[in-house]
């Protein structure tokens, strides 16, 4: 009689963000600010593993772009050389420099195959609700996919009520919960896991991705993994290893954890699969 298997895993995604709004060379010699260094970069982190990349477009000054033209140079550039093999992701990311409809403006202008934008930015309070469902109805409607970034217990709440009341689509939905982001000094623990009602996507069958800032990057990964959920790495968050030691390079980063995946044999998803699984 053969015994059932319960060791049975579903896939997980491992998505990488290499560069972040903020940082700069001064942080990493090596972390990616230019056109070429991200179109390196994509393929580097794709090749070990990653299944999405999470792109923030820099000006010629190094700065933080939502430039329609900055964004579309980028993510075609790194969409020719990824071609299917790799989901290409723009931020949205205001960083106290951008309002909704310019965040909404680029969107609409590269429409890229996926989006990530704050629930606090783009829906910050009932009467922002109205533009926010024409706005993500016409992005899920384009085939775009929609991850949204929640950093507390009380966006996570606030996510099921605009998706129950129907602002936010149920199709091309992707969550991203960030860990530690308002802790001191940005250092997060897998015990921040614990505190958040993670349990609700699991019964709702919402794909959902965790990120970490801080040291305790890789381990607070790890532990979201074997939950699993998908998970985001890379300098954006953090840029050293488990050792505390700076890290080698983001593709070095995500293949500790494709390392992780396989020492407990959570299956990885392919871009293709992934996108499968998003719609």
């Amino acid at each position: 009689m053969e015994l059932e298997n319960r060791c049975i895993r579903e896939p997980i995604a491992i998505i990488v963000a290499p560069n972040g709004a903020r940082k700069t060379k001064h942080d990493h010699a090596s972390l990616p600010m230019t056109k070429d260094e991200l179109v390196a970069e994509a393929i580097a982190c794709q090749t070990a593993g990653a299944a999405m990349i999470h792109l923030h477009a820099r000006d010629a000054n190094g700065r933080h772009s939502l430039d329609i033209d900055d964004n579309m140079a980028i993510y075609y550039a790194v969409k020719e050389a990824v071609g299917q093999n790799m989901m290409v992701q723009l931020t949205t990311e205001a960083v106290g420099l951008y309002s909704p409809p310019q965040q909404m403006a680029l969107v609409k202008a590269v429409k890229p195959e996926a989006a990530s934008f704050a629930l606090r930015e783009l829906i910050p309070d009932r009467a922002s609700e109205k533009e926010g469902y024409a706005f993500f109805h016409w992005v899920a409607e384009n085939n775009i996919v929609s991850q949204i970034i929640l950093y507390d217990a009380t966006d996570i709440e606030r996510y099921f009520q605009l998706r129950d009341a129907g602002v936010l689509p149920k199709t091309y939905q992707h969550a991203l919960v960030v860990l530690g982001r308002y802790h001191q000094a940005q250092q997060s623990s897998p015990w921040d896991l614990r505190g958040l009602n993670l349990a609700r996507f699991v019964e709702e069958e919402i794909r959902c991705a965790i990120c970490a800032f801080g040291a305790r990057e890789q381990d607070c990964l790890a532990s979201a993994m074997l939950l699993g959920f998908d998970v985001r790495v890379g300098f954006e968050n953090n840029h050293v290893d488990v050792a505390g030691e700076l890290a080698i390079s983001n593709a070095a980063q995500v293949e500790a954890l494709r390392d992780v995946a396989h020492r407990f044999a959570i299956p990885l998803h392919s871009a293709q699969s992934l996108r499968s699984a998003l719609k």
